[in-house]
């Protein structure tokens, strides 16, 4: 086949899905006709990830006997920006900003990095203060210009940052958010006094008001914005060698997807996107089992990230942090925990045993890999423990030395005094219940903040460590039971051929509503969302064929008058059009007596922000079934646990089927990860193949 062939409806049968990782880089396979899935790991390509992303595509097509041209679709996950912000390994930026407000990255919120210490130091600024420039150049809250900058002006700001030899250059005046017009207006002018420079205005990223924060994004964006786009036209280059046509997509921070050219121009929004993906498919695996309640449970090598899903959808939130840096955009609402399979377990100066944050890494990873590495971690304890067969980890294509996760331990039994002749699993046991309660804590945190029942939600647990540690935290957490999908090792790569594409839209609007001035704030609301609709869906038509229908969400920030917080509102889609200003204030009234058990229903409410996402289908397909089931023990093997020794059931997961159930203690095993299934819980395998673990009643 030629190379830059488009596929056509009659030969599109597959769709992939790929996460890019840092030791291993995860690929599915789906078949759209009868939505078979295929997994597989290829080891990653630090230095070029897309060369691991064409060995595992190759691998592939040569091993399902498929032509390229029957590839429909490739949906890509990848860490490069967010590792480009951390590791500062950006372009050369320089910032332009109003005259005056050239210190705005250097003062930033003015909070010190600990309350108790004025010596430690600040986090240096992304663009240092040389390489920020002023303009006469300023809008007002209202979006009428207040000054602007004369052509002589402009034209040595470009003689400067030509001489200065930037790569990228982002634009940020005050109040830009209120009107880009002038942010765009001298953008224009530097493109063409300076070919080849890359230019991105901050309202143009992000109209939102808050001028640190639509600072930081533009400058991060354009940080990032030339090496993402190196990196995605070696993609299609090597995806193009291979003869494979179809369009590329992007995972997105939000849970959805971008094409190609959305997210080189926008790639600050792929920066969190890894993480999101696998919310996107627990929601999907969990709505199957219908459950709509859910926590999910990523726990990894490095850290264990928690997400809340109240309604079956993923939660979102309005910002977060990618170090110190605030991202002021919609997150899918993880919460990061220095608490993963290679997490370091130690002891501190007054005895107190700890696990975390500090891992072990994949080099040298876990005493048990034999690579040199001597400190103990959750990893050693599993496989101390005997919930771990060393023989028969990774599919047997890695031997791990128990031995060694033993020796790490019996250190860690000497300081903490233990003695006998299993003093090295107390210990691996004491970690263990420290691990679990540092993630159990976090969780009844995150429900109690949300006003909900922790007996009302449901674990699903996924990641190389997730389901092998479910049923201890949802017993923490007092959880009612836990859902482990099939594929929890490649389980972000299912989530980003299952997204949809999805992008947000933000207007800062200041309005108030419900009171004496009710309608007129109400109907200026109406006329700002519908001006953001129109936008959404010019862009929506553009971003590919394979996009179907598409819908809108809408949701406001409200508070009470008097409030310096806000929360955030969603409108029904099916009451958007023809919604009354008193309806969506008892929405905003409703919420805040469920949170904080009172409301002011005869007050005003006050707007600040609009937000409107777009999201279209791509036509993901089902979940397939699972097998008829089957299956009895493999193996038994005997497992330490809670100070005594116990016979599990080992299994394989591939035996597995639907109707599959029994009783723990039980041990799964997979390619993937291991499930343990503790005593007193049963575990039942579903329709498509997902494991329902829930306690067995006491009587």
């Amino acid at each position: 086949m030629p190379r830059g062939h488009r596929v056509t409806s009659a030969e599109a049968r597959y769709r992939i899905g790929i996460d890019v990782g840092g030791t291993f880089t995860d690929f599915v396979f789906a078949e759209t006709d009868t939505n078979r899935l295929t997994f597989h790991k290829q080891p990653s390509v630090p230095n070029d990830p897309s060369v691991a992303v064409e060995r595992g595509i190759a691998h592939f097509i040569a091993e399902a006997g498929i032509r390229p041209g029957q590839i429909e679709l490739i949906c890509h996950g990848t860490t490069i920006g967010l590792n480009a912000i951390i590791q500062r390994r950006g372009a050369r930026t320089a910032l332009v900003v109003s005259k005056g407000n050239r210190d705005i990255l250097e003062i930033a919120r003015l909070r010190l990095p600990s309350s108790y210490d004025f010596t430690e130091p600040r986090e240096t600024p992304l663009i240092p203060r040389n390489h920020v420039y002023e303009l006469a150049a300023r809008m007002t809250a209202k979006g009428e210009i207040l000054a602007e900058p004369s052509e002589a002006e402009i034209d040595a700001l470009a003689e400067t940052l030509r001489a200065e030899g930037f790569d990228a250059v982002a634009i940020n005046f005050l109040n830009a958010y209120s009107d880009s017009s002038l942010e765009r207006r001298i953008g224009d002018a530097l493109r063409a006094r300076l070919p080849g420079v890359l230019i991105v205005e901050s309202g143009v990223i992000w109209p939102e008001s808050r001028e640190y924060e639509r600072c930081l994004l533009v400058a991060l964006n354009a940080f990032i914005r030339p090496m993402m786009t190196q990196y995605f036209d070696r993609l299609t280059e090597r995806v193009a060698g291979l003869g494979v046509g179809c369009p590329i997509y992007i995972t997105a921070n939000n849970g959805g997807t971008l094409s190609l050219d959305t997210a080189k121009s926008r790639p600050i929004d792929t920066i969190l996107s890894g993480p999101a993906s696998g919310v996107v498919a627990a929601t999907r695996v969990a709505r199957a089992a219908e459950r709509r309640q859910i926590v999910t449970f990523d726990m990894g090598g490095t850290s264990a990230d928690i997400s809340l899903s109240h309604t079956g959808e993923p939660d979102f939130t309005a910002s977060t942090f990618v170090g110190d840096f605030p991202i002021m955009m919609p997150v899918v609402n993880i919460l990061a925990i220095g608490a993963g399979g290679g997490s370091i377990i130690w002891v501190d100066a007054q005895g107190i045993l700890k696990v975390g944050p500090l891992s072990a890494g994949a080099d040298p990873g876990p005493a048990c890999y034999g690579r040199g590495g001597t400190e103990a971690t959750v990893t050693d304890c599993y496989v101390a423990l005997g919930i771990i067969d060393p023989a028969t980890f990774l599919d047997g294509k890695m031997t791990l030395d128990a031995a060694a996760a033993t020796e790490a331990l019996e250190v860690i039994a000497a300081k903490l005094g233990f003695e006998g002749e299993h003093r090295a699993a107390a210990a691996a046991e004491a970690a263990l219940r420290v691990a679990t309660a540092k993630m159990g804590t976090e969780i009844v945190k995150l429900l109690a903040h949300a006003g909900a029942d922790m007996r009302d939600y449901t674990l699903l647990g996924f990641g190389g460590a997730g389901a092998t540690h479910a049923c201890m935290l949802a017993d923490e957490a007092q959880l009612s039971s836990v859902l482990v999908p099939t594929a929890p090792g490649t389980f972000c790569a299912l989530g980003a051929i299952l997204a949809d594409v999805r992008r947000d839209y933000v207007r800062t609007a200041r309005h108030r509503f419900a009171g004496p001035r009710g309608e007129a704030g109400w109907n200026a609301i109406k006329g700002t969302l519908a001006e953001m609709e129109e936008q959404a869906q010019a862009w929506i038509l553009l971003e590919g064929d394979l996009v179907g229908e598409h819908r809108f969400e809408v949701t406001f920030r409200l508070r009470y008058p008097s409030q310096a917080y806000e929360l955030e509102i969603s409108i029904p889609e099916d009451r958007r059009a023809d919604m009354s200003a008193a309806e969506a204030a008892e929405l905003f009234h409703a919420e805040h007596e469920k949170l904080y058990g009172f409301s002011e229903r005869g007050s005003e409410l006050v707007t600040s922000t609009l937000r409107l996402a777009v999201i279209g289908s791509v036509g993901s397909g089902e979940l397939p079934d699972a097998p008829p089931a089957g299956a009895e023990p493999r193996a038994r093997r005997i497992v330490r646990w809670r100070g005594a020794d116990i016979d599990a059931a080992v299994f394989g997961r591939a035996d597995l089927g639907h109707g599959s159930a029994f009783d723990g203690p039980a041990i799964i095993e997979q390619p993937d990860t291991t499930t343990f299934v503790l005593p007193g819980w049963r575990a039942e395998a579903d329709r498509i193949g997902t494991l329902h673990l829930t306690r067995i009643p006491q009587s």
